[in-house]
C-alpha cells in the first residue's frame, strides 16, 4: 500500500493489487502517524484506485506489515522450557476460546459428585487426632523440637480449615444444617468467622483470576504502588518473604467490617462474629491460665501461624504464576480461568492427608460440589479428558521463589513485573530472596 500526503490536505491511499487484510500501520504519538487496519478503511470498489480521507494536518503515514507474535504457551517448545524455568512439571497449552465450563463438567464422572458421609466422617476424625497428637507433642517436646511439634499442629489444624471449606460449598454432608454447624465449629479454632469467609470464597470461585473482582490474590496496580510511597516497602515485603503470611491480612481486613456484605448476608455475618467472639473470650484465658501466656503463645499462636503458612501458600500456588493472566471482565473466561488458570502441586503426603488433598485444586474449580475425598478421581478424569491444558507442579524452592520474586505488579502484556525493575530502589527484599533462596526443583 502506498501512502502520501497531497498539498491539498488530503490523504491518499492507494491499495495495492492484492488486498493485504494482515497489514496493520502503526501508531507511533512520537512521530504523529496513526494506527489504522486496512479491514477498518472504508470499502470501495475495485475499478476506483484510490479514496480520500480529510486530514487536518500533514502527517505522513507509513504502512508497515506487523507480524503478530505468537504467545510463548503456544509452542510446546517454549512450554517446557518455561515449566523448567518457573517449576512447573507441566504448564498446560491454552484452552481454546470456545470451550465453555460444560464442556468440561459434562466430562467428569457422576460419582466424584457424591457425597459419602462416611468419608466426611473419617476425614474429621483425622483432623481431630492429628490436632490432639500436635497439642500432646507441643506439650511434651524439649525446646528444640517445638518447631517440629508447631509444623505438624499447624498443618493438622489446616485440615480443619478444608473440612469447614467442604461445609461451605455444600459438599460435605446430605445435611445441609450439620453441615453449617460442622463449618463453624471447624472454623473456631482459627478464629475465623464462617459466614463472612463463605460469601467472599464463594465470589473467588466465581471471578477466579479477574481483575478488581477475585477476592484472594490480586497483582499489585503500578498506580496505587506509586501514589504512595511511604507504603511501598511494606507492599514489596508484603509480596516478598512476607507472602506466606499475607493471609493474616486478608483474614483480618476482609471477614470482621460488615460494610463489605451486602445486607442479605448481614445477618449470618453476625452469628459467626458471635461465635467467634464468644470462642476467644472462653478459650484463650482458660489457656493463659492454664498454661500463662507463653503457652498461649506455644499451644495456639504458633500453630495458627503455621496454619496462615498453608493458607497464604496453598492460595498463591494455585493461582500464581507468570504465565497465568488476570483478566478484566470483558475478557475474562470462565474456562480458562478455572482450568488453565489453576494450578495442580503435589505435596509431601503426610501434608496432603492432613489437608485432605485441597492441593487436587483444579477439579475444585472445575466444580466446588466435588467432596475434598473425591478430588482424586476427578482430577484423574481431567488429565484423561483435558490433559494437555493443566498446569501442574510439585511444591519446590524454585516454584515459590518465581513466585515471590516475579508475581508482583500488574501487567497487560507480561502479566507481572517484578518490583526490582519497577522501583529498584525499594526492591531490597526481592534482591535478597532472589540471592538466597535456592533454585532447585
Amino acid at each position: 500500500m502506498a501512502c502520501s500526503v497531497a498539498d491539498s490536505g488530503f490523504l491518499f491511499l492507494v491499495p495495492n493489487r492484492r488486498p493485504i487484510h494482515s497489514t496493520r500501520i502503526n501508531q507511533l504519538a512520537s512521530s504523529g502517524s496513526y494506527c489504522l487496519k486496512w479491514e477498518s478503511l472504508p470499502q470501495i470498489s475495485s475499478k476506483k484506485k484510490c479514496c480520500l480521507i480529510s486530514s487536518r494536518k500533514r502527517n505522513v503515514i507509513q504502512a508497515v506489515a506487523v507480524p503478530i507474535a505468537p504467545s510463548p504457551l503456544d509452542s510446546a517448545e517454549d512450554r517446557k522450557q518455561l515449566s523448567g524455568k518457573y517449576g512447573f512439571r507441566q504448564i498446560g497449552e491454552p484452552l481454546p476460546d470456545n470451550v465453555i465450563m460444560r464442556d468440561i463438567t459434562e466430562t467428569l464422572p457422576k460419582k466424584v459428585f457424591e457425597i459419602d458421609d462416611g468419608k466426611a466422617l473419617k476425614s474429621v476424625l483425622i483432623s481431630v487426632t492429628s490436632y490432639t497428637l500436635g497439642l500432646f507433642m507441643i506439650a511434651r517436646a524439649p525446646w528444640y523440637l517445638l518447631p517440629l511439634a508447631w509444623a505438624w499442629t499447624g498443618t493438622a489444624v489446616t485440615g480443619f480449615f478444608v473440612i469447614g471449606h467442604d461445609c461451605a460449598h455444600k459438599s460435605f454432608s446430605k445435611n445441609k444444617l450439620l453441615e453449617d454447624i460442622v463449618g463453624t465449629l471447624a472454623f473456631l479454632p482459627l478464629i475465623y468467622p464462617y459466614e463472612p469467609w463463605r460469601f467472599k470464597h464463594d465470589r473467588h470461585h466465581a471471578k477466579t483470576n479477574m481483575l478488581h473482582e477475585d477476592t484472594a490474590w490480586q497483582p499489585v496496580w503500578k498506580e496505587e504502588f506509586d501514589s504512595v510511597p511511604a507504603l511501598r516497602k511494606a507492599i514489596v515485603y508484603g509480596y516478598g518473604p512476607f507472602r506466606p503470611w499475607m493471609s493474616i491480612a486478608h483474614w483480618w481486613l476482609c471477614h470482621f467490617n460488615l460494610k463489605k456484605f451486602r445486607p442479605n448476608e448481614i445477618n449470618r455475618v453476625k452469628i459467626s462474629l458471635g461465635c467467634v467472639f464468644a470462642f476467644v473470650a472462653i478459650s484463650w484465658p482458660l489457656i493463659i491460665w492454664k498454661t500463662g501466656i507463653i503457652g498461649w503463645i506455644k499451644f495456639w499462636l504458633m500453630p495458627w501461624l503455621g496454619y496462615h503458612f498453608w493458607m497464604s501458600t496453598f492460595t498463591m500456588v494455585h493461582h500464581t504464576a507468570p504465565h497465568i493472566p488476570f483478566k478484566n471482565s470483558d475478557e475474562w473466561n470462565a474456562a480458562q480461568a478455572q482450568l488453565n488458570g489453576t494450578v495442580h502441586c503435589d505435596y509431601p503426603s503426610w501434608i496432603e492427608i492432613l489437608c485432605h488433598d485441597i492441593n487436587v485444586h483444579i477439579p475444585h474449580h472445575i466444580s466446588p460440589r466435588i467432596p475434598s475425598y473425591n478430588l482424586r478421581a476427578a482430577h484423574e478424569s481431567l488429565q484423561q479428558n483435558w490433559g494437555k491444558y493443566l498446569n501442574e507442579a510439585s511444591w519446590n524452592w524454585r516454584l515459590m521463589k518465581t513466585i515471590l520474586t516475579i508475581c508482583h505488579v500488574y501487567d497487560k502484556e507480561q502479566n507481572y513485573v517484578p518490583f526490582d525493575e519497577v522501583a529498584p530502589e525499594e526492591a531490597q527484599p526481592i534482591t535478597f530472596l532472589k540471592k538466597v533462596m535456592p533454585d532447585y526443583a
